[in-house]
């Protein structure tokens, strides 16, 4: 009688744990118990079903398919007791949660004074992220290469504060791009014409920094990726147009200070401007530019001087020319 009983059990727990459940939380998925390796960044999709293969100390051992391995591990907690029914009910909320988000940004919008335009210097940068797609170079460099050679690129346009983040993002989008699983994030739906004018002053398309900065700042900014790259796109192609831009590019391999170039910034869009911009070295080589502005407009000139004093603590750097240097 005992054994019997024991077989039922036994039957009855195998059966258990080889049910389909929605997952709660986009949680990574480990190959191991330890949670020491997670090939290719593996993390679980709430609106996707696993089958739990067992259970085991607080871990469920759950399938993915199409991944190597297939067999991964995960917390409890990454799966709630939730019954279908409950989840179906969570589904049809969707609407209402995007209801809510689109008003949560559009609050946001509202209230947004401040804003960071990160400009990068091409060069310097891929000095020391050369596996970088937009990095690697050909014998010949037309058009876009060309000119993201002599021009600052587009980083992003961040909203201020600094914690100031995701907003609205779903946890599972969330923990992609914080994995830099870019490549994985919804595409954006952008005009072909700004698509054309983004990928010139952004590089980094080619390895989904567009995806990676909309998700992560664009959500906080604008409740669309086209409002957000409009503005983001229009006010790099205005930098690269003023004298600024026009020193950089005659100063090539030359040394410049901040002073210089706070002075150059006075001069091209008004007095006290030079100290809304930070200037960001490694190496010895200029890397960056920080723009701090403030909002409600799109002309430079107005939101740098709408924008916040700061201190830089590069003083002066080296304008770095195109190629690797060592």
């Amino acid at each position: 009688m005992h054994k019997l009983f024991m077989l039922v059990v036994t039957l009855t727990l195998f059966l258990v744990a080889r049910e389909e459940r929605y997952p709660t939380q986009a949680c990574p998925a480990f190959n191991n118990m330890k949670h020491t390796t997670n090939t290719h960044h593996v993390i679980l999709d709430t609106t996707k079903k696993y089958t739990v293969l067992r259970h085991h100390k607080g871990q469920n051992l759950i399938l993915v398919k199409g991944e190597q391995p297939a067999q991964r591990w995960v917390d409890d907690e990454c799966f709630s007791k939730t019954t279908y029914t409950q989840q179906q009910v969570q589904e049809n909320n969707s609407v209402d949660t995007y209801i809510k988000r689109e008003t949560e940004v559009k609050k946001s919008l509202i209230s947004q004074t401040q804003n960071l335009l990160v400009l990068s210097w091409h060069n310097a940068f891929c000095e020391t992220h050369r596996y970088k797609k937009e990095c690697k170079r050909t014998l010949f460099t037309f058009g876009q290469g060309k000119y993201k050679e002599k021009h600052f690129v587009l980083h992003g346009l961040w909203p201020q504060p600094k914690g100031k983040q995701y907003c609205g993002v779903s946890s599972y989008e969330k923990n992609l791009d914080k994995h830099k699983q870019w490549h994985k994030l919804s595409s954006l739906e952008l005009t072909p014409e700004l698509k054309i004018r983004l990928q010139k002053v952004m590089p980094g398309v080619s390895s989904n920094l567009h995806k990676h900065e909309w998700i992560k700042h664009g959500t906080c900014y604008s409740s669309d990726a086209n409002s957000y790259y409009e503005d983001a796109v229009g006010l790099t192609e205005q930098f690269n147009a003023s004298k600024v831009g026009q020193f950089f590019r005659k100063q090539m391999g030359q040394r410049v200070s901040l002073q210089q170039v706070r002075t150059l910034f006075d001069r091209s869009f008004g007095k006290g401007t030079g100290k809304r911009v930070e200037m960001k070295c490694k190496k010895g080589l200029v890397t960056e530019l920080w723009l701090h502005l403030g909002s409600d407009s799109d002309d430079l000139a107005t939101l740098l001087k709408r924008g916040k004093q700061t201190r830089s603590y590069c003083t002066g750097g080296r304008i770095d020319k195109a190629g690797f240097n060592g």
